[in-house]
């Protein structure tokens, strides 16, 4: 690609993130410091992925997904998961009508722009299988009506951590439908006590403006799909991937035995768009290796299973995603 090419796509990348410091802005009126989660909010809303955050409760995750629908004109809902829910209760049912003798479709909270899955591990399987076909396929069959779901759309799900006591670890599958997974910590103590100055009342609401419309997400999205990324950074994103299930390819023999699975072609197109987004969000119409330095370990922590090996030298999938990171040769 010629440099007046990517000078024009510079341009897009310009206009058509003009709402992103706005939103920004309104959100910083809630949240205090999670600069890196806000970033990958954005990131999942930009590349079209579902993002999935955890931490231990009090961290703000509830806070920080329902500000941010806060901002976008669109429809929001909140579905808190609990280990006696059903999976109708997600997606909806059909119900009897007496008077027509049929059976009417009563649409579930699924339906609806941004959907924030909020404690997703507190649920049973069985539920959490019933986002599958919303998430991957962007639509839902309730009986024999297969209905689309609206555009954007997107699933922010939180979950406590796995040891916490009643949950139920993700399987496999569900995780794989995830773009990101976020994993936030405590604040900096400058940060906690601004929480403090600005939390502790007893009835203090802060009101936060719609600042995004659907179509200024899907503008932002069309020009993300044109940001340009060099062959050479494809071949990145794939020699990166590909450590992860063979990295005595990569002289990394000392990984061998540690993986037990290895990151799916999935994870190699999900970094590649997260990649795009992420280098989207700085202002930029390329991708350089270091943007997918910044997202590759949310995109690919969930993906990578570490082995019974590891755990005993208790290895966990970042530290080996790191030294995937620092192994393999940038362009």
């Amino acid at each position: 690609m010629n440099t007046q090419s990517i000078a024009d796509i510079n341009e897009k990348v310009k206009k058509s993130s003009q709402f992103v410091q706005a939103l920004l802005m309104e959100t910083s009126k809630v949240i205090v410091g999670q600069k890196d989660l806000m970033e990958k909010l954005l990131v999942a809303l930009l590349a079209n992925g579902h993002i999935l955050i955890e931490g231990v409760p009090g961290l703000a995750k509830t806070t920080a997904v329902k500000t941010l629908s806060q901002t976008l004109q669109t429809k929001f809902q909140r579905i808190q998961f609990t280990p006696d829910m059903l999976p109708a209760d997600l997606t909806g049912t059909l119900i009897y009508d007496q008077k027509t003798g049929n059976f009417d479709v009563k649409k579930g909270p699924i339906f609806a722009n941004i959907i924030l899955a909020d404690e997703i591990n507190r649920a049973p399987a069985k539920v959490q299988s019933a986002l599958l076909e919303a998430m991957q396929e962007r639509q839902v069959t309730i009986g024999e009506k297969t209905l689309l779901l609206e555009n954007p759309f997107l699933v922010l799900a939180t979950q406590n951590p796995i040891e916490q006591e009643g949950t139920y670890p993700l399987p496999e599958a569900q995780v794989d439908r995830f773009m990101l997974k976020v994993k936030i910590t405590y604040p900096a103590k400058a940060e906690e006590r601004e929480i403090l100055r600005r939390m502790s009342y007893t009835d203090k609401k802060i009101i936060v403006q719609p600042v995004v419309t659907p179509q200024d997400i899907l503008t932002a999205r069309e020009t993300v799909d044109q940001v340009y990324i060099d062959g050479k950074i494809e071949e990145y994103i794939v020699n990166i991937v590909e450590a992860t299930r063979h990295p005595d390819r990569y002289k990394l023999d000392d990984l061998t035995g540690l993986i037990q699975y290895g990151a799916s072609p999935q994870a190699s197109i999900n970094l590649a768009l997260a990649s795009k987004a992420y280098a989207f969000l700085q202002g930029r119409g390329y991708v350089t290796p270091q943007d997918v330095k910044s997202i590759g370990t949310d995109v690919l922590r969930h993906r990578v299973i570490t082995s019974y090996e590891a755990e005993a030298e208790e290895k966990t999938s970042e530290d080996l995603i790191q030294k995937i990171f620092d192994e393999v040769e940038v362009p």
